[in-house]
């Protein structure tokens, strides 16, 4: 895998990928606009740069998880629109792997900015999980 790697990710948004649906239980995200959420935009850049390198990776035993997000979110996208999500692998240093992104929905830029992922061998990183609940449960 090399920098320079680029593709781009669509989306149509679903009402429920809007600020309301991100937390049912949340009384204040209810009363608020029906736009794509600030977090369901990182997670679509997030899966925008997975898709981007999947290929290139031993998939599902080689996978990739989130390790830093600088994003911004510049514009309200409705509901039955479609972001555009252009990735471009920008650096590999080792596990670690470093994306430039921007989104648009057609009508505006909405995002732009970077995020960072390591690569993660599956099962190693369950087996630390497992230790760290059992490491949890011991401590009561």
């Amino acid at each position: 895998m090399r920098a320079g790697l680029e593709g781009t990710f669509r989306y149509r948004v679903p009402d429920s990928k809007t600020v309301p649906g991100i937390y049912a239980e949340a009384a204040d995200f209810q009363m608020m606009p029906r736009v794509l959420a600030t977090g369901y935009l990182v997670a679509l850049a997030e899966w925008a740069c997975i898709e981007l390198i999947k290929p290139h990776l031993d998939w599902p035993r080689e996978q990739t998880l989130g390790t830093r997000v600088e994003l911004s979110h510049l514009a309200a996208t409705p509901p039955g629109f479609t972001v555009e999500i252009r990735a471009r692998l920008e650096s590999v240093a080792g596990r670690k792997l470093v994306f430039a992104v921007s989104a648009s929905d057609g009508a505006d830029l909405i995002s732009e900015g970077t995020l960072e992922r390591h690569v993660i061998d599956a099962r190693r990183f369950e087996e630390k999980l497992a230790a760290k609940r059992a490491r949890a449960e011991a401590a009561g």
